[in-house]
């Protein structure tokens, strides 16, 4: 998603039939169900390499870039929202759009990215945000390029999947507290074990409170979190997870929107403070409560089929108002403030179901997938939007505002029904090769209605997409590979004037290779790629969102988690990505050039016992905005923490060492990076 107004609304949009037919022999004789082994990380209708701090033989045979992110990690590096969660793997670029309280920025190979928790897709749309909590997290995914092949609807940069906690076999727990500046404060448990004395059932609880001001003078935001789950063996074969969360958050909003004038542009007043708030802290305002309950089940009928389904019924309610800068009037000192407010909520309930069959004969292994899934999603709310509301001072803000009456705002709704069918499958020969391909259907009936337009567009979309590679496994461990992906996205969401917006259409192909040796705790995995999209959104000089053509993103990437020695272990990545518009100029935001490094020691066996230490250094390379150059930045991170005994453990992390001041990128608009970020937690375990 870009920022800026309106937020185009991702649906499900028509693939391109271009190169399918040319694929369509490989892809039918091909699976794509990708395989789990003993090693594998997995949840459920995502099954990714595992890449833990510590990994012996990562599952290396599915021909798709696919990182992953280990609670250990997560709790190492502290990771407070989803979009750090990221930084220190390729491909990903995280945090352009500065500290924001109630939205996670990603960007993956220079494209948006659906976010998916335990497989299913969370409906996020505009200002209605679904944001997952990275305390109730075990894992976070990303797939890297189209991937609507087994999800349906998905922009071209691809998916990130959020994994819950679940409930665990052996009864344990935590208590944490933690202290930060910004007025940070948490106080979080996660407790779990068996419920019966057999431990057929078993139960896991987490919860949360977190308060903290924003990077913006007079922002903040207060959190209450609490997960419940529970799992079932309902006999050998059968299983059942039940999985619910309740989520609150109550503040006021960050708008880190400032113009280049002043920031990276210079100016007869000198530089925009990053902390300058342009909002209106004394009216503005976001309360945010998001609710969900689902279950996980799987049955195995037999030797060689097993029947898996997930469901999950979700509802997000928001009240917002948001005041930001908009532009300048052109006196060199002023500028108009927009304004916007919120009032609705979002129901979604969403069911997928899959015949998973798996067969052998002397020289191959095969694994068929077949599913059907279902959505059904619905908004219903109120909007208000005034992109010129008032003026204000560029270099010292009046923050008072002149309210809004309840009789501007407007009726806003949006409904969609879809139904995906889906065929994957996987052919392996010989322990030598990895055939993969697969092919989806989906249909879609979408309807959008604003009063503000007095529109309604009320559409019936379908689409078909394919998928397909093959892996060669080298007994060195070193496995290259082929692949091509589709993806499609309809836009329900209304333009500025009250028109419609064309479907988006996304095509990758990847060439790479995954290395994983026996004896080496660790991996390497490197690819290039090419991605083309269709009716690509770009911010307007208005600050708009408008359609503007084919957009294309090549580029290469590597990135490598291991263990140089017992207690010192390396993540690193590196990466390219040539992003360019309609007119194949460089596309706004996206740098050429990431990297990253991350190490960590663990003293264990020393004087030191019990102590561990890490520090990392990311860098982002310059991006553009049209005419205008945002510099490259350079920021680092560190982290000790200390095992007074075998239950309590004090950490501190520091993020931005230096409290470097830069501004991360523009579009249209321009933001300043997050501040220097400090603190420190006490952690008891039993």
């Amino acid at each position: 998603m870009s920022r800026s107004r309106p937020s185009p609304l991702p649906f499900n949009v028509l693939s391109s039939p271009a190169r399918r037919m040319a694929m369509a022999t490989l892809l039918l004789g091909c699976p794509l169900a990708v395989q789990a082994q003993d090693d594998v990380a997995q949840s459920d209708t995502v099954v990714v390499t595992a890449t833990a701090l510590k990994v012996v033989t990562p599952l290396a045979e599915t021909p798709r870039s696919v990182s992953s992110v280990s609670r250990e990690e997560l709790e190492e590096r502290n990771v407070q929202s989803l979009d750090e969660s990221f930084r220190y793997r390729s491909g990903v670029l995280s945090g352009q759009y500065g500290s924001d309280n109630n939205t996670d920025w990603l960007k993956v190979r220079g494209f948006d990215q659906a976010t998916y928790l335990d497989g299913l897709r969370v409906y996020r749309t505009g200002y209605y945000q679904w944001l997952p909590e990275p305390y109730g997290l075990d894992r976070v995914d990303v797939f890297k390029g189209p991937a609507s092949i087994l999800y349906g609807e998905a922009p071209s940069g691809g998916l990130v999947n959020a994994v819950s906690k679940r409930p665990t076999a052996e009864k344990r727990g935590e208590i944490e507290i933690q202290v930060g500046n910004r007025s940070h404060r948490q106080f979080g448990i996660d407790t779990s074990g068996p419920v019966t004395e057999s431990g057929d059932v078993r139960y896991r609880f987490v919860g949360l409170y977190k308060e903290r001001d924003g990077d913006l003078n007079d922002t903040e935001n207060e959190r209450v979190y609490f997960a419940p789950s529970l799992e079932w063996d309902i006999s050998a074969d059968t299983q059942l997870t039940v999985l619910a969360s309740y989520q609150k958050d109550d503040g006021i909003p960050e708008n880190p929107f400032k113009l280049a004038y002043g920031t990276v542009q210079d100016t007869p007043f000198g530089k925009v403070d990053p902390e300058t708030n342009y909002g209106a802290p004394d009216y503005d305002k976001d309360e945010h409560t998001q609710t969900a309950i689902g279950y996980e089940f799987e049955h195995q009928l037999d030797d060689t089929w097993k029947f898996e389904q997930d469901f999950r019924y979700s509802k997000l309610d928001l009240d917002l108002r948001s005041t930001y800068m908009d532009f300048a009037t052109g006196d060199g000192r002023t500028a108009y403030r927009g304004h916007l407010q919120r009032d609705g909520d979002i129901d979604s309930a969403t069911i997928d179901n899959r015949m998973v069959g798996k067969w052998y004969t002397a020289r191959t292994e095969n694994t068929l997938l077949v599913g059907v899934d279902y959505q059904d999603l619905s908004l219903d709310g109120k909007e208000f939007d005034n992109f010129t509301y008032d003026t204000v001072d560029i270099f010292d803000p009046d923050t008072s505002i002149t309210p809004v009456p309840d009789s501007a705002l407007t009726g806003r709704k949006i409904d969609k029904q879809q139904l995906g069918l889906y065929v994957q499958d996987q052919l392996r020969i010989d322990d030598s090769w990895v055939l993969l391909g697969a092919v989806r259907y989906d249909n879609a009936d979408v309807r959008s209605e604003s009063k503000r337009y007095d529109v309604v567009v009320d559409e019936t979309q379908s689409a078909v997409s394919w998928s397909g590679g093959v892996m060669y496994l080298g007994d060195n461990g070193l496995n290259p590979y082929l692949s091509y992906t589709e993806s499609f996205q309809p836009v329900a969401q209304l333009s500025a004037t009250g028109a419609g917006f064309d479907d988006i259409e996304g095509e990758q192909w990847e060439l790479g290779t995954k290395y994983a040796p026996t004896g080496w705790d660790g991996y390497v995995t490197a690819a290039v790629f090419d991605i083309k999209e269709s009716n690509s959104f770009a911010t307007t000089a208005g600050g708009y969102q408008a359609q503007e053509g084919e957009r294309t993103a090549t580029g290469f990437e590597i990135e490598g988690v291991g263990y140089l020695t017992q207690s010192l272990q390396l993540t690193a990545a590196y990466t390219y990505t040539d992003a360019r518009d309609k007119n194949d100029d460089r596309a706004a935001l996206i740098p050429r050039h990431m990297a990253s490094a991350w190490l960590d020691y663990d003293f264990e066996g020393t004087a030191l016992n019990g102590l561990k230490v890490g520090a990392g250094i990311r860098h982002v390379g310059e991006s553009v905005d049209g005419s205008i150059t945002v510099p490259d930045y350079t920021v680092g991170d560190a982290m000790a923490s200390y095992d007074l005994n075998d239950h309590w453990t004090a950490q501190v992390n520091v993020n931005n060492v230096t409290d470097e001041e830069y501004v991360a990128s523009c579009d249209y608009w321009c933001y300043y990076g997050e501040s220097r970020s400090v603190i420190g937690s006490l952690k008891y375990r039993w």
